[in-house]
């Protein structure tokens, strides 16, 4: 993890402690550091503003921000930064069009989660950076009540968190912990919906989960990992095993968790309170029970999540219903008519969700078997068909015909002994170091490619032949610098308008050859 990284993550924790407007003030001053605007900056700064701007309130001004942040992690070539820009964006959507119908584009949230999940294919190298995209991919599938997609993005999560490099700060209990209330709050749903042996199933697992989070909880905030784990796993046995055990430890785990005052504990609390219900219903205490739940949905904010206020009211309702009351029975029946549409609505955007990434892996996979077929595997640099390609381009029609386009033919000299004395593994390495240093000289935009054997070639559009000799004599002097091996290139340089390109590689080529003549480790510009 490099520096910037580590400092943006620093201030994520102080802006979701409550420091989000000084944390705003420091993320928008780095982000201008390179250039002096804002969108030059580094995508890790980008994710610090963006969450800053949630937690201020702002979820238009964080939505623009996430954008911002996209362009950041391409430009970068980061795919995680990448992911967690696209997760940013779809999980602000989301709740944006919670506040305002209007914004309401669920196809467009699902279309970013999705290619939050398809830009990790490429793989991102950092474990902290990837952990924190999959965690924001399933943040965004668990509020949406996906918990199938939620589920493997946690675990993966979790997962990058068991790397040896990965700084010990409790996020492998964390999420553990989210992987055991996913599966709490699945089966509420379920419960619901009346299918009571598939809730059954989900909470035996998330007792699993818990159960592993309390035993791995590390880090400053252990204890509270632990606690909540512990919370978990006896949610998960109210209906099964031990509902008396559960009825106590449910409100005493509560009640220590609370000494915390973490305001983020509310709604994983709420969570908690039908399943004590249930198990001081299970265990001969009904009016307990309902005193419980009573209490509970008093206390529902405002602007509650909809499936712990909807398994809130509803189990309010059975015990109502269980002690006689009339007025239960209506509420009763409309509420399970309600979660029954709520469910079929979540499994339509299920089936869309999991059509848009079958899709999006085909894409995908179709896209690297065309950079593959234009990519030269030893080097990573262009093959014969990938200059090809980008020579058709550049006289493609709309294309300006006549703009200049300088050439370097690049030639390892001497080549063959090096394979023959030091071996064709070393000659590969030098193979790529020269590919590597030539791409590293030419500006951004140029083109390298190998041709062939030890023979290299750069297009420069828009460059003269006196800017692409200077090119051409910076590539000469990287590569006889080279301390590894004793390695010298020729290089010819020619230009010409670009509808001249095939003529102006030619010259370049006899270019090279009259640099190869002169004694080699030199640049020669055609005359």
């Amino acid at each position: 993890m490099d520096d910037v990284t580590l400092r943006a993550l620093n201030l994520l924790e102080e802006a979701q402690a409550g420091g989000a407007a000084r944390v705003l003030t420091v993320a928008e001053a780095a982000l201008r550091e390179p250039t002096g605007e804002l969108p030059d900056g580094p995508a890790a700064m980008h994710f610090a503003r963006v969450v800053a701007l949630t937690r201020l309130g702002d979820l238009r001004a964080a939505i623009a921000a996430a954008d911002l942040m996209l362009a950041a992690a391409d430009r970068e070539g980061s795919a995680g930064w990448r992911s967690c820009a696209l997760s940013l964006r779809a999980t602000r959507r989301l709740r944006l069009g919670d506040q305002d119908i209007a914004e309401y584009d669920i196809e467009a949230v699902l279309r970013d989660l999705v290619s939050a999940e398809t830009a990790l294919l490429a793989d991102e190298p950092d474990p902290v950076i990837r952990g924190n995209a999959r965690t924001g991919i399933a943040i965004g599938y668990a509020q949406l009540r996906l918990y199938e997609l939620a589920g493997p993005q946690f675990q993966a999560a979790y997962e990058a968190a068991c790397r040896a490099s990965y700084p010990d700060n409790g996020n492998r209990a964390m999420w553990l912990c989210n992987l055991a209330e996913l599966n709490l709050m699945w089966a509420l749903e379920l419960y619901q919906i009346g299918q009571v042996a598939e809730a059954e199933k989900h909470t035996t697992v998330a007792e699993e989960y818990a159960v592993r989070a309390a035993a791995e909880a590390s880090g400053p905030q252990a204890e509270v990992w632990r606690l909540s784990a512990l919370l978990y796993a006896a949610c998960s046995r109210a209906d099964r095993q031990d509902p008396a055990g559960a009825a106590v430890d449910i409100p005493r785990y509560i009640g220590l968790l609370e000494t915390f005052g973490l305001r983020e504990q509310h709604q994983e609390l709420l969570l908690c309170r039908p399943f004590h219900a249930v198990a001081l219903r299970r265990s001969g205490r009904p009016e307990e029970a309902l005193r419980v739940i009573q209490d509970a949905v008093a206390s529902l904010a405002p602007d509650p999540d909809w499936l712990i206020s909807a398994a809130l009211h509803r189990t309010h309702a059975v015990l109502l219903s269980a002690t006689g009351s009339s007025d239960a029975v209506p509420g009763l029946t409309y509420g399970d008519a309600l979660a029954e549409l709520l469910w079929r609505q979540r499994q339509r955007w299920l089936h869309t969700a999991m059509t848009m990434q079958s899709y999006d892996v085909l894409r995908w996979q179709h896209e690297q078997a065309e950079r593959a077929a234009r990519t030269d595997p030893l080097t990573g640099v262009a093959n014969r068909r990938g200059l090809d390609i980008f020579l058709r381009n550049l006289t493609a029609p709309g294309t300006v015909a006549d703009q200049p386009v300088a050439v370097l033919t690049v030639d390892i000299d001497r080549f063959k002994q090096i394979n023959d004395s030091l071996g064709h593994a070393t000659g590969d390495d030098v193979l790529r170091a020269v590919a590597e240093l030539l791409t590293s000289k030419v500006r951004k935009g140029d083109f390298v490619a190998r041709l062939g054997g030890d023979e290299f070639v750069a297009i420069l559009p828009g460059a003269d032949t006196g800017a692409a000799t200077e090119v051409a004599k910076r590539t000469v002097a990287a590569i006889a610098g080279l301390t590894a091996w004793p390695v010298n290139v020729s290089v010819g340089v020619a230009s010409g308008p670009a509808y001249l390109i095939d003529e102006t590689l030619t010259r370049a080529d006899s270019a090279m050859y009259a640099a190869k003549r002169a004694g080699g480790n030199r640049a020669t510009a055609s005359s």
